[in-house]
C-alpha cells in the first residue's frame, strides 16, 4: 500500500466520519444526557463494532450479509428499532440529568454503542463497497487491512471525541437547569436516527 493510498483513506474516512449518522447522533445524545463517561464508553462500543467490521471485510462474510435482502432488511429493522427504543426511553425518562458515576451505565453506554453500530447495515456498506479500493490485490491483504482497520478507528475515536467533547461543553454551559431537556434532545436525534435508518435502501 502506498503512502498516497493510505492518505486518500485517511481524508475520505474522516469525511465520513464527520457526518452526522447513527453512531455519531448515538455518542452525542449520550454524552448530552450524561456526561463525558458514558459518552466516551458509547464511543469505545462503536470503535469495537468497526473493529470487528474490518476483519469481517477481510474474510468476506460482511459481503454475504449485504449481499443478502433478508439479512440486509432484518439489521435495518432492528437498528432502527432500537434506536426509537433509546430515544423514546430518553424523551419520557424521568433522571435528574447529573453526569452519571455508575460504572454500570458506563457499561450499559458501551454496549449499546455496540448494538447501534452492529446493528446498521450502512456501516456495513461502507466496509464492503469502500475498503477493499483501497487494497492492493497483488500484495498481502491482511497487513493491508490491518493498516486501514487501525487507522479507521484511530481516526474515528478522534472524531467521536471531539463530538463528546462539544456535547459535555454545550451540557455544563446549559447548567443542571437544562440537563433534562437537553436529555430531551438527545432522545429527539435519536429517534430522527432510527427513522434515516429505516428508510435506508440497500
Amino acid at each position: 500500500m502506498s503512502l498516497e493510498v493510505w492518505l486518500a483513506f485517511c481524508l475520505m474516512d474522516t469525511v465520513l466520519c464527520l457526518t452526522p449518522g447513527p453512531a455519531v447522533l448515538f455518542v452525542v445524545s449520550v454524552a448530552l444526557a450524561r456526561g463525558l463517561r458514558p459518552g466516551m464508553a458509547a464511543a469505545f462500543g462503536i470503535l469495537a463494532t468497526n473493529a470487528l467490521y474490518f476483519a469481517l471485510s477481510a474474510t468476506g462474510i460482511a459481503a454475504v450479509i449485504v449481499a443478502s435482502a433478508t439479512l440486509f432488511g432484518v439489521l435495518k429493522a432492528v437498528g432502527a428499532a432500537y434506536l426509537v427504543w433509546i430515544g423514546l426511553r430518553m424523551l419520557l425518562a424521568r433522571g435528574n440529568g447529573h453526569e452519571s458515576s455508575d460504572p454500570r451505565a458506563d457499561h450499559r453506554a458501551f454496549l449499546r454503542g455496540i448494538i447501534v453500530q452492529g446493528s446498521n447495515p450502512k456501516a456495513l456498506i461502507f466496509f464492503v463497497a469502500l475498503v477493499p479500493q483501497f487494497i492492493d490485490p497483488a500484495g498481502p491483504v491482511v497487513p493491508q487491512v490491518a493498516i486501514l482497520g487501525v487507522s479507521g478507528v484511530v481516526i474515528e475515536l478522534v472524531v467521536l471525541s471531539l463530538y463528546v467533547a462539544l456535547a459535555v461543553r454545550a451540557r455544563r454551559l446549559a447548567g443542571a437547569r437544562f440537563a433534562r431537556p437537553l436529555e430531551r434532545v438527545g432522545g429527539a436525534c435519536l429517534l430522527a436516527a432510527g427513522a434515516r435508518l429505516a428508510l435506508a435502501h440497500r
